[in-house]
């Protein structure tokens, strides 16, 4: 049966996660983090993108950066969210290399500075590190609840040949369920990285 995903049981669903997330020593985040780095970066749904969009962990997320030191390692080239004024709640991207720049932008978030210089479409990316709260083998993911993602990727639910970018969600291993429900609006993923193994999920 589905995990209840109504507003108040996904709020509950967050907070209960996030506990847990915090709970983690920052020995414990380094270790998942070097671990998820080293089976993802072999992994050919990662290992033919070029072109991949990544984020900065907050809040106890899963920790990209080993995993972004191997990329730039293989001569992928990466990119970071940023916010713009026209963007109607929609990430746009910008190219983001070790050393760039990072600013703060108005909801706290770390992005490149002067990313208009370097800034693409969501459709422009081969690949999509996505963070989130809690997922399942399916591909369906919990959010943080702003809805950024979904709004971000949304065309890939109407297309039914060229799904391009995938979503790959990274998260520790205790951040899947048995089954999430959805809502029409999901994007779902097409795999989840954690400590353990790359999950190719099957959405139904």
């Amino acid at each position: 049966m589905p995990v209840k995903t109504g507003k108040a049981d996904r709020n509950a669903l967050r907070r209960q996660i996030r506990l847990q997330r915090s709970a983690m020593t920052g020995i414990e985040q380094d270790a998942c983090a070097r671990h998820l780095a080293r089976h993802a970066s072999k992994d050919p749904l990662v290992f033919n993108s070029q072109h991949i969009a990544a984020y900065l962990a907050a809040d106890g997320e899963m920790d990209p950066w080993p995993l972004l030191e191997r990329l730039w390692a293989l001569g992928k080239t990466l990119y970071l969210p940023i916010l713009v004024p026209f963007s109607n709640q929609r990430l746009w991207f910008s190219a983001y290399t070790p050393g760039d720049r990072l600013v703060v932008n108005h909801f706290g978030i770390l992005e490149p500075e002067r990313s208009h210089y370097r800034r693409i479409r969501p459709v422009a990316l081969d690949l999509v590190l996505t963070p989130l709260v809690a997922f399942d083998l399916m591909g369906h993911r919990l959010g943080m609840g702003g809805g950024y993602y979904d709004r971000s990727f949304g065309f890939l639910n109407t297309r039914r040949h060229w799904r391009k970018p995938r979503l790959l969600g990274l998260a520790y291993e205790f951040q899947r369920l048995n089954r999430l429900a959805t809502e029409s609006w999901d994007v779902p993923l097409a795999a989840v990285a954690t400590e353990k193994t790359v999950y190719h999920c099957q959405a139904l």
